[in-house]
């Protein structure tokens, strides 16, 4: 499914849990029961404002965006942090009045399974979800699947808590249930938001794409008949969204004419493009000996 259609289906089944949680919540309350389906508020927000992002990113380069749109995930990963952080303070609230004020639990059994059960979608998304990060390289995507992983395990420790209050009649485990996935959620939301400011700031490829850039550019100097007498060199690249991108210098004995030099970087431009799927490769060409700027160099071949 493209992200898109997944992105639906997230908000799909944030309505359901919602309901589910929510009825949970009424049924027993439970201020742990309750925290969670408000955290199921902000997968709502999350899974809509990262469904426009995507369909933005999604749109072709023009006039005004010549690179195109690809970093508008970042600003879903970032907005989605935001949220989960502001969640986490309502719940730290309330969880904190209650905390000074127990409340009996009523109807625990009929609470508990509803949680389990809208646990079980969030689970199975978030597996989807990951999946298809991995496939169309989307953070958005990931930072979904990442929050509903997060619902998850608050929903479980949500679940043993109050089983336990239900057990030893301690009310004051349910409030202090609640504090405990407060802090859980702000550090998920806090790694969201750096995630996404990183992506902002152009951050360097992954160390396993680079490797890949290199040994491709090892193998190609080692493959051509003239790539003894290739040198790469200032290899600068960045991540945006679904795009990489890759700059390098290819410096080429200087008596060779432009046709011959043009023709080998288009080859090498190829193998690139192929190794590493997403890539937009601009190569320099510069005669051996000649540098283009004083700068510290990345050599790679």
């Amino acid at each position: 499914m493209r992200p898109v259609q997944l992105l639906r289906v997230s908000i799909a089944v944030a309505v359901v849990t919602i309901l589910l949680k929510g009825w949970a919540g009424w049924v027993t309350h439970s201020m742990g029961l309750i925290s969670d389906a408000m955290e199921s508020f902000v997968n709502l927000a999350s899974a809509t404002f990262a469904l426009g992002m995507v369909t933005i990113a999604a749109r072709p380069a023009d006039e005004d965006h010549p690179y195109g749109h690809h970093k508008a995930e970042y600003f879903s990963s970032g907005f989605e942090g935001t949220l989960i952080v502001g969640a986490a303070i309502a719940i730290l609230w309330v969880a904190v009045l209650r905390l000074l004020s127990p409340q009996p639990l009523e109807q625990v059994g009929w609470g508990l399974a509803l949680s389990i059960v809208s646990s079980g979608f969030n689970a199975a998304l978030a597996w989807v979800l990951f999946s298809a990060a991995r496939t169309h390289r989307s953070i958005a995507l990931e930072a979904d699947a990442r929050h509903l992983v997060t619902d998850v395990w608050t929903s479980a420790a949500v679940v043993v808590g109050v089983a336990g209050v239900a057990l030893t009649g301690w009310l004051w485990l349910d409030p202090l249930l609640a504090i405990g996935v407060a802090l859980n959620i702000v550090r998920e939301g806090v790694k969201l938001v750096w995630r996404s400011s990183q992506g902002l700031m152009d951050q360097a490829l992954d160390a396993e794409t680079l490797a890949v850039l290199d040994a491709t550019l090892q193998r190609f100097a080692a493959d051509t008949p003239e790539g003894a007498q290739l040198r790469f060199d200032d290899i600068v690249t960045r991540g945006a969204g679904q795009r990489r991108f890759a700059d390098l210098h290819m410096h080429v004995p200087g008596q060779w004419t432009l046709q011959r030099a043009a023709g080998l970087r288009d080859q090498l431009e190829q193998a690139l493009i192929e190794a590493v799927p997403g890539l937009r490769v601009t190569i320099q060409l510069l005669p051996l000996g000649m540098e283009a700027r004083a700068t510290p160099k990345t050599e790679a071949a």
